[in-house]
């Protein structure tokens, strides 16, 4: 695989192979699917966007080189020889329409993609990072590092020294809404992953330029209809207050242990009932 066009589309193949296998799972009776057809981006390890990150968010905030080198100490890379590979990981239908229904908690099918879809997103980071490393492309991923770690941004609070989110957006795949979610080409409701690699692949077009460019309240002043969604207010015409959020995520473990039986929270009630549920709002869909 010398081709670069080659290179993307195997490793866009091992992770749609990987979502169509019985690892993605809602470890429910019906043995439901956690996940429906990914969406797969990239982008450089030399985009600017990087550096900004770990300026707006925070010195403990990694880009990809220092990921690459804390890792691989001794390896040699450049920046562009870096290619960050992002994927979006929809809910299903079923999943939707069920927390759609919801008003205060998640539904179980929503819980279990949090907990059970999101082991299975752990395991396909995993696989990926063991495939590149086997095919000779030294890679990490940075959530599954014991180096990820939590941090606090003087900016935005709870934060972390790597984004999946941000990735994603550097990658073309989406960008941020009102309640901090990414909207993407298949919607808001989704989870999102990413490795580091040492492999040159071009990145992925990225149609954007504002960060909130798929979001109708930010770009044309309308909708809204995620703030009535919260059932704790976390979510004004302000923005996402993360601490009220967090706290309510945190109070959902009771409600599903004692209702769905296993261990486990969630909400994604902001991603579901809206607009940019499944889709960019078509008015904003950039051509």
């Amino acid at each position: 695989m010398t081709e670069v066009g080659e290179l993307a589309a195997w490793v866009e193949g091992i992770i749609k192979e990987f979502v169509e296998s019985p690892e993605n799972t809602l470890m429910n009776a019906a043995n439901e699917r956690a996940w429906a057809e990914p969406l797969v981006g990239f982008s450089s390890g030399a985009d600017p966007l990087y550096r900004f990150y770990k300026g707006d968010i925070g010195h403990f905030y990694l880009t990809p080189i220092e990921w690459f080198e804390k890792t691989f100490p001794g390896v040699e890379a450049s920046l562009e020889e870096l290619t960050v590979i992002s994927w979006i990981l929809p809910q299903t239908e079923a999943t939707k329409a069920e927390n759609r229904r919801q008003r205060a908690y998640p539904s179980e099918r929503w819980a279990r993609s949090r907990i059970f879809g999101e082991k299975a997103n752990v395991k396909l980071r995993g696989h990926i990072a063991e495939a590149l490393i086997e095919a000779g492309y030294p890679a990490v991923a940075p959530m599954n590092s014991p180096l990820w770690a939590r941090g606090t941004s003087k900016r935005y609070g709870y934060a972390s020294n790597w984004s999946e989110r941000h990735a994603a957006y550097a990658a073309g795949l989406g960008t941020f809404g009102l309640c901090d979610g990414l909207i993407t080409p298949l919607g808001k409701a989704m989870r999102a992953g990413s490795v580091i690699a040492r492999i040159q692949i071009p990145p992925s077009a990225r149609p954007y330029e504002d960060h909130h460019a798929y979001c109708l309240l930010y770009m044309r002043g309308t909708c809204g209809e995620c703030i009535p969604r919260c059932p704790v207010g976390a979510i004004s015409e302000e923005g996402h207050n993360k601490a009220r959020c967090s706290d309510h995520l945190n109070a959902t473990r009771k409600y599903v242990e004692s209702i769905y039986g296993f261990k486990g929270y969630g909400c994604g009630l902001c991603q579901t009932g809206v607009p940019c549920e499944s889709r960019i709002p078509p008015e904003l869909v950039i051509r």
